[in-house]
């Protein structure tokens, strides 16, 4: 069969016409991928928000049938290009031999808490190790708990994703979820069969000083670093960096977690986080998630060099690992990144681009990113969250 194997084809079509912009979206990604598609992807600037309900009806006059998967964005990623503020529509067509495919709405109260009652809900087994795109409304659905339980149901599965954007309310976000459009909860694919997501999460930073143990700790509270005061370690770190360094020390500073149990560890082994505040003494540290003793954890700075080096770093780092190239990627990329970080436009796209080649690429600028960071999914900011799509035989 001619068409016997993964295909995937994107497309960025501007304007502020929204059934247009989407028909002739439709009908390039149609031509592109020069097949019956198996899934759609559709993400939708939020000009586009009042009219978003009728996108699937349109992607339906040209796609008969096709589940559609995607949100409302505050800036969206099609075509390898990204649009950050200007109408614009991002369609992906998958052609997805062997794969099969199922779009989930979920509300809070469809989230099983206990692990032996996902393959019920979903209808997958843990053994077949699906992969999960999900994609959360921020302001109705707990995508941690969400993420938590999907890890514990089925290890060694892979889930990527990200939260919708560009609203400032309850009901301002749109989510297509198969065959409909709904305004709260989340949407989750669940690929399994002759597919693979490999993630690339390039959290935007880069280590600085040496990783140190946990000595003593009270939840998320730093009480000891190598037998030492919290704010003794800062003081020290802080000396012995350059200028340029002491002045992202000062604005841009962040505590990266152990996720592995190892001896060594490269930039990007570690989960990122915020940190909530020193006490006046020095005693405590307040970091953005959980700490256990006797764990790894390192500083880490952030700004637009960093975060150009990260992503480079973990692109190049998946093509050591995995040569061939990808069929299809999404991006979820965090607001703060774009024009905004980087002062060009295209920035991650295009580094995508140099070093894994012309893959058909689109996605949307998220209000937290979702993928894994070691054996856990996490819920990120000021990351790229790549899930680079493969068959998996």
């Amino acid at each position: 069969m001619r068409w016997a194997r993964m295909r995937w084809a994107s497309v960025l079509q501007d304007g502020d016409a929204t059934e247009r912009a989407v028909m002739d979206g439709a009908k390039q990604v149609r031509a592109d991928l020069e097949a019956e598609a198996d899934l759609l992807f559709a993400f939708v600037s939020a000009h586009h928000r009042d009219e978003a309900p009728r996108v699937v009806d349109v992607l339906d006059e040209v796609f008969p049938g096709v589940p559609v998967v995607g949100c409302t964005g505050g800036g969206i990623i099609g075509g390898g290009v990204e649009a950050e503020d200007a109408p614009a529509v991002a369609l992906m067509a998958a052609r997805l031999p062997g794969v099969d495919v199922s779009v989930h709405h979920l509300t809070d109260e469809d989230v099983p808490t206990a692990p032996p009652a996902w393959p019920s809900q979903l209808g997958v087994a843990p053994e077949e190790k699906p992969a999960f795109v999900l994609i959360p409304d921020p302001f109705s659905f707990d995508a941690d708990a969400c993420i938590e339980a999907l890890d514990a149901a089925y290890p060694g599965s892979t889930t990527v994703g990200g939260l919708a954007s560009g609203a400032r309310a309850p009901g301002g976000h749109v989510l297509f979820a198969g065959r409909r459009a709904v305004r709260r909860g989340a949407v989750l694919v669940c690929l399994r069969g002759d597919v693979t997501i490999d993630p690339v999460i390039a959290q935007g930073c880069k280590p600085i000083g040496a990783p140190m143990l946990v000595s003593s700790c009270d939840r998320n509270v730093i009480l000891g670093l190598d037998q030492k005061k919290p704010g003794d370690v800062l003081r020290e770190v802080f000396s012995s960096l350059d200028e340029d360094d002491r002045r992202l020390f000062r604005t841009s500073l962040f505590v990266g977690i152990e996720m592995h149990d190892q001896r060594e560890y490269a930039a990007g082994d570690f989960l990122v986080r915020n940190i909530v505040g020193l006490s006046p003494d020095g005693d405590a540290l307040a970091v953005a998630g959980r700490i256990e003793r006797w764990k790894a954890v390192q500083l880490h700075l952030r700004d637009r060099t960093t975060s150009s080096a990260d992503l480079k770093r973990q692109l190049e780092r998946h093509r050591a690992r995995c040569p061939s190239s990808p069929a299809g990627a999404l991006l979820f990329s965090c607001l703060g990144r774009g024009a905004n970080l980087y002062g060009e436009p295209n920035h991650d796209s295009r580094v995508f681009r140099e070093i894994l080649g012309d893959v058909p690429l689109g996605g949307f600028f998220c209000n937290g990113e979702i993928g894994p960071v070691g054996p856990r999914t996490f819920s990120h900011g000021y990351t790229s969250a790549f899930a680079l799509l493969r068959p998996r035989s």
